[in-house]
């Protein structure tokens, strides 16, 4: 049976994320993907969690403490800033990184991300994950704005040099209604 979206991006980074790793959310959202990383992580990894919404931090600090984690840094930042707050001494080390892009469930759809920080943060990413990691990208492209953010990603990813990148892409193309996928990028 195929994966869902969620599942399969949780997967990929089950496959590349140690106990004791350095992880990014980039968007944090309600936090269900923070979570997960601290799992991964367990008490000697660290998360860093990045999101433009108070809420989605106070929604992702409420849900890590209420699970007891402790190993987290969540930023009320835009990703784009990565650079500004994860310490360079951390290029090449970081186990793995994850976002979900378009809006955050149940808030205001107007605030979106954006191509540009998004190009920028994965961009930054790049830097940071060692060989090996995974940057673990899921797009949600149904809204207002999806569509370029899409397009703008995608041409990004494909313009990866592949003798230090591959990159895949995960989708179900029989469903309606701008089904999200998911595109991975694994440095070699």
């Amino acid at each position: 049976m195929f994966k869902g979206i969620i599942p399969f991006a949780h997967q990929l980074l089950r496959d590349c994320v140690q106990e004791g790793d350095t992880v990014i959310d980039a968007t944090c959202g309600n936090g269900n993907d923070t979570l997960f990383l601290c799992q991964l992580v367990g008490n000697f990894g660290h998360v860093y969690g990045f999101d433009i919404q108070k809420q989605a931090i106070e929604t992702t600090q409420a849900l890590i403490n209420g699970n007891g984690y402790t190993n987290i840094s969540l930023i009320h930042d835009s990703h784009e800033k990565i650079d500004q707050y994860i310490p360079q001494k951390l290029h090449n080390k970081v186990g793995g990184a994850i976002f979900n892009l378009g809006y955050l469930p149940r808030s205001d759809k107007q605030i979106i991300t954006k191509s540009e920080s998004t190009l920028a943060a994965i961009n930054s990413l790049l830097k940071y994950i060692r060989v090996g990691a995974y940057i673990v990208i899921v797009v949600y492209h149904g809204h207002e704005g999806g569509k370029e953010e899409k397009r703008a990603v995608m041409d990004y990813v494909r313009q990866l040099d592949q003798q230090q990148y591959a990159v895949i892409q995960y989708q179900f193309i029989n469903q309606k209604n701008n089904p999200p996928f998911v595109v991975a990028i694994e440095k070699k």
